[in-house]
């Protein structure tokens, strides 16, 4: 089963998707490629952090499941093609931006998409400022963001409010489970 969490800048979709994974240890979190500079106090293992040489080799090798140049930072992000070694017998969490979830869903119809929404646009742009984006980025991951809400509300199978992290985290993971019961 694939799952699809995403949702603007700035919504927690990391740290709701990093406790989903300590509730169900047994999912499979594929990690995603950007271009975009690790921030201070980032994990190493946030993303894989590459050159748009590197990146551009790999779309040349079809080795991603979705890519996307993000309008907010115009920086590339990606996901591997899923390698079926690292992901044998779990099901796999993609967590990624909007443009990457429509493509994600277009190749694979039966993944399940949830869209994590703010509780307001100035809790978003708390969030934001809190990891440290400037006020140019964070007006243009604003910007696109609300119109990312709008289009993902109208594919998402689920809407997740992010108020509070515990909360949301155990909503995602009893989605998650609702839908392993299912198949």
């Amino acid at each position: 089963m694939i799952v699809i969490v995403s949702g603007p800048g700035g919504v927690g979709k990391g740290t709701i998707v990093d406790r989903v994974l300590q509730l169900l240890p047994d999912v499979w979190l594929s990690r995603s490629w950007t271009t975009r500079p690790q921030r201070p106090g980032e994990s190493d293992d946030a993303y894989t952090f590459v050159d748009e040489t590197t990146f551009q080799k790999r779309i040349d090798a079809n080795g991603f499941l979705e890519w996307t140049r993000f309008a907010g930072n115009g920086h590339l992000y990606g996901t591997p093609t899923i390698d079926p070694d690292l992901a044998k017998d779990r099901d796999v969490l993609l967590e990624i931006e909007l443009d990457g979830a429509q493509q994600t869903k277009k190749a694979h119809p039966e993944a399940t998409l949830i869209l994590v929404v703010a509780p307001s646009r100035e809790v978003q742009e708390q969030r934001l400022r809190g990891r440290g984006d400037d006020d140019a980025t964070i007006a243009r991951r604003l910007t696109v963001g609300a119109e990312e809400e709008r289009l993902g509300r109208a594919i998402a199978d689920h809407v997740v409010l992010n108020d509070r992290v515990d909360r949301a985290a155990l909503e995602v993971a009893g989605i998650i489970t609702s839908r392993r019961r299912a198949r």
